[in-house]
């Protein structure tokens, strides 16, 4: 049965939108008749995340929120506060807070703080970027962890924590209730980084009746050799979810983060001269990317490769041209000036998370002092011809579209004057990035699209950060109907 949608906003002209079995089937000029009457109501395509760790976004939404916390005391403020009202634990009776950024904080985490309001309690505090987490004694001591006097564990010694606090009961309606939530700001699919392999997840929560969202699956090196022997290839549907997960690429964490200051650069991070890590961590150096790269192509599976400081991106770069895989670099917040065109000459796209520019500007200011003219650089990256694919990061930035919309676009979020306004991008190419692969409407194309209460092209910048949704159609059924969108779900006679 096909449905038309009338008087659609497209582009700026009114037209009529027929969906037929999940594909709009035609676009024709605007005309009285029956269906689903939009009232002149934007249309848009269906929006992208195309970088989440969605376990990790669905279980942050309940923790202890420290985001806001702007001391290494407030934090232990607040996780004595959570303790205090005896709703802070989980069922295993450990505290998970989430968010922490301590990049500029005045003092600095230290074990014993925690400890002096946390006796006989588990603490893990996960950091805002992910790279690392803040833990008390006995939360030490159940991971077998001799901690140093801070309390803090980065990287690779980080992750078994990571994966271990991700673990819980509830996880697949938590994650449910967030793909909902996602629907609900225009979200249509999302390519999702959890470690190590959640294709099998996704498959047991589609077919279970989670069909707020498309996914694409990615794999991490642990992972590899299965993805290899069960011959998933990237773009490939899963059988049994009605095109909704895919397999996706292979991961790759070529180097840190900036707030941890692990993130890999030529020029050292002041106050860590003399350190074992002044310019950054490799965590995966060109001799072992090199040879993942060369089995992933072999195996049929594009590449995403994390690198943020601008040495991790020279040599990544020269592993996707050594190797010719295909994929993409996730983040790329700092480039070498002669690195920004090799994206398009090699075909590689930049995946950035346009909110990471807003949330970080002072933090980069401080550390990549003098360099920041080379960071986050969406503006030149298009110019140069590359491909832009805008995602969230989330947890570590919102799973909202709009907030990195506004973020490229306006490169400010508090306030302030925008931060390097020559790397804005216009509010139609941060669109057409956050639009999934299906591109632009088109007769023919997937019914993947979103229905708005405004027009993000003409928007203030409070306004696309907070664009008001009607609607979200997934393969020409909604997934949601704001309270504005009144009797948009009803075919009108």
């Amino acid at each position: 049965m096909s449905t038309v949608l009338r008087a659609a906003r497209v582009d700026g002209a009114v037209v009529d939108l027929t969906v037929d079995r999940g594909v709009i089937t035609a676009i024709r000029p605007h005309s009285p008749g029956p269906g689903v009457a939009l009232d002149g109501r934007t249309v848009v395509p269906g929006l992208w995340d195309n970088h989440v760790h969605f376990d990790q976004w669905a279980l942050a939404r309940r923790r202890l929120d420290l985001s806001a916390a702007g001391s290494a005391a407030e934090v232990v403020a607040l996780v004595a506060e959570r303790l205090r009202t005896g709703s802070g634990t989980g069922s295993d009776g450990m505290l998970v807070g989430a968010g922490f950024r301590d990049g500029l904080w005045p003092d600095a985490p230290r074990l014993d703080l925690l400890d002096a309001v946390s006796p006989g309690v588990r603490v893990v505090l996960v950091s805002g970027d992910l790279h690392c987490c803040w833990l008390n004694s006995a939360a030490a001591a159940h991971y077998g962890i001799v901690p140093d006097p801070s309390g803090v564990v980065r990287e690779q010694d980080w992750h078994p924590i990571m994966e271990d606090v991700r673990r819980a009961d509830d996880l697949d309606r938590f994650a449910d209730e967030a793909a909902r939530a996602a629907a609900a700001r225009g979200v249509v699919g999302i390519v999702d980084f959890e470690a190590p392999f959640p294709l099998d997840a996704w498959r047991s929560r589609i077919t279970s009746g989670s069909r707020s969202l498309r996914v694409v699956s990615s794999v991490w090196p642990p992972s590899l050799d299965e993805a290899l022997e069960r011959g998933v290839r990237t773009g490939e549907a899963v059988p049994g979810t009605d095109g909704l997960l895919t397999m996706g690429p292979l991961k790759i964490v070529t180097d840190g983060s900036l707030n941890t200051r692990t993130a890999f650069c030529v020029d050292p991070y002041p106050g860590l001269e003399g350190t074992a890590h002044p310019c950054g961590m490799v965590l995966v150096p060109p001799s072992e990317l090199v040879p993942l790269l060369e089995r992933a192509t072999a195996g049929g599976l594009d590449v995403a490769v994390h690198a943020i400081g601008d040495a991790a991106n020279t040599f990544v770069l020269a592993a996707f041209a050594s190797t010719g895989a295909r994929g993409r670099v996730e983040h790329a917040q700092l480039l070498q000036v002669s690195d920004v065109p090799r994206f398009a000459a090699l075909g590689i796209v930049a995946s950035v998370q346009p909110e990471h520019a807003v949330d970080d500007r002072d933090v980069a200011d401080h550390y990549w002092a003098g360099r920041t003219g080379r960071a986050f650089v969406f503006r030149s990256l298009l110019d140069a011809g590359a491909a832009l694919a805008l995602g969230s990061d989330a947890p570590v930035a919102p799973l909202d579209p709009w907030v990195a919309i506004a973020a490229a676009v306006h490169r400010s979020g508090d306030g302030r004057a925008p931060w390097h306004p020559e790397q804005q991008v216009t509010p139609a190419e941060a669109l057409a990035a956050s639009s999934g692969p299906d591109g632009p409407l088109r007769e023919g194309r997937v019914a993947d699209l979103v229905v708005l209460d405004a027009d993000p092209l003409s928007a203030t910048p409070a306004r696309l950060r907070e664009m008001p949704v009607a609607a979200t159609m997934l393969g020409g059924t909604w997934t949601h109907l704001s309270d504005s969108a009144g009797d948009l779900g009803t075919v009108r006679s």
